[in-house]
């Protein structure tokens, strides 16, 4: 490129438009794609707001949003400002200079949370790794735990990376991938007792137990929220004995439970929490944050070279400071409330195929009956077919997780479809 061509504003510069295949072939795709999901046969050209179209051109209300991801919707256009500018600016640098989007987000961060410092990754299962990583370096430097153990729940789900896969409570997310990383110890989510029962076992004769990693609601695990009273005795047991309690707020938190992080729906602080999924709102970003005391990574310790990059922290902060400019937690609390209303009542018209209706904010599950013939993966395609896309939270809870920028015309809709498909099927 000339010179004269660098100098040109991006507008400026002659492009071509992107050349996908035509027509479309998801023939082609499976082909050259590994595959590791079983995905619907519906192919997503573009989105705006909470709908989405598909390449036939039909409509669908999405209350999946990317899997709790996608916070403003699609194409918000405070998002599309800042890709625009930002990739014109800047979008990539080591992480060996200084980025002002890096500064200002870990500042928000940190001023809107327990936390007084943040590490930036690219998912969810990274930002969880580095919390456990950070977890066994302080029981190794601080505590002089030689073999520290993790203590992780029942039906959990933290990633799918190795370490993450291990503290993930589930063995069909473990099956095959063998041997796992030592180091962890599985206890039943909202048990008091078992969880002092497991910390007496494990700590005798020596202190092994360096920390607790919880889901304040456990989302794959079939939107199930933390009980109050038994995060508050796990945080008074971890400053008894200076265990550190972790948080995996990724699908939780940003503003999905209707306060920003779910850990305030419980009355706690943890040492260490996890965010990633609606923090970039569908632009990849993750996030470590503690408190100062366990603040101990030297350089060298831990490092992601994507992450905490210009272009993904711009667009964080943009949702970041739209949450808060729009007081999208105020629609949050308000359009949840009238979702669970909708869907206890479909739950009264058929008691033999719902058994309840549980969750925060804009992150519900419609709990079926174990007995009942009905799946979760058989509502989706019936939702589907009416024009609404939902995502099972296993194979007995159909889980609703739409941007948080939905209206109330938007959830009477999608309340509607899930009836049209209960009376169908």
């Amino acid at each position: 490129m000339s010179p004269e061509a660098v100098a040109q504003p991006l507008s400026a510069l002659s492009h071509t438009p992107i050349d996908f295949p035509q027509p479309y072939s998801t023939e082609a795709f499976d082909q050259y794609v590994m595959s590791t999901y079983a995905r619907y046969p519906l192919t997503i050209a573009r989105g705006q707001g909470c709908r989405l179209w598909d390449t036939a051109g039909r409509e669908y209300l999405d209350f999946v949003a990317g899997i709790a991801t996608c916070t403003l919707g699609h194409a918000h256009p405070a998002m599309v400002a800042t890709v625009s500018s930002q990739i014109q600016a800047l979008h990539h640098v080591s992480n060996l200079y200084y980025t002002p989007a890096q500064g200002a987000l870990a500042q928000w961060l940190v001023q809107h949370s327990c936390a007084d410092r943040a590490f930036f990754c690219n998912s969810g299962a990274e930002a969880n790794e580095g919390a456990i990583k950070l977890a066994r370096k302080y029981a190794h430097t601080v505590r002089q735990i030689e073999e520290p153990i993790i203590l992780t729940a029942h039906a959990s789900f933290h990633g799918r990376t190795l370490a993450t896969i291990t503290a993930t409570g589930q063995p069909k997310y473990q099956k095959g991938f063998s041997p796992l990383v030592p180091g962890f110890h599985y206890i039943p989510y909202n048990d008091i007792a078992a969880l002092e029962q497991a910390i007496a076992e494990l700590d005798r004769p020596t202190p092994r137990v360096a920390a607790i990693l919880l889901e304040a609601l456990q989302g794959e695990g079939g939107v199930n929220p933390g009980k109050v009273e038994y995060f508050q005795r796990v945080r008074q047991l971890c400053d008894e004995k200076d265990i550190l309690l972790i948080c995996d707020e990724v699908q939780v938190g940003m503003g999905r439970s209707g306060k920003l992080w779910g850990y305030e729906n419980l009355g706690i602080e943890p040492d260490i929490f996890t965010s990633a999924k609606g923090l970039g709102g569908g632009i990849p970003i993750g996030a470590t944050l503690c408190k100062a005391k366990c603040d101990i990574f030297q350089p060298g310790d831990h490092a992601s070279t994507y992450g905490g990059n210009p272009f993904a922290c711009a667009v964080a902060l943009t949702v970041c400071q739209t949450i808060e400019r729009d007081r999208l937690l105020e629609n949050v609390q308000d359009r949840g409330e009238q979702l669970r209303r909708g869907l206890r009542a479909i739950a009264q018209k058929y008691p033999e195929h719902i058994e309840q209706v549980r969750g925060w904010g804009l992150i519900n599950g419609l709990v079926l009956q174990q007995d009942s013939p009905m799946t979760a993966p058989d509502i989706v395609k019936a939702t589907m077919a009416a024009g609404l896309l939902l995502v099972p939270a296993g194979p007995k809870v159909l889980r609703f997780v739409p941007p948080l920028i939905v209206t109330a015309a938007e959830v009477d809709a999608a309340v509607a479809a899930v009836e049209q498909a209960f009376a169908q099927i």
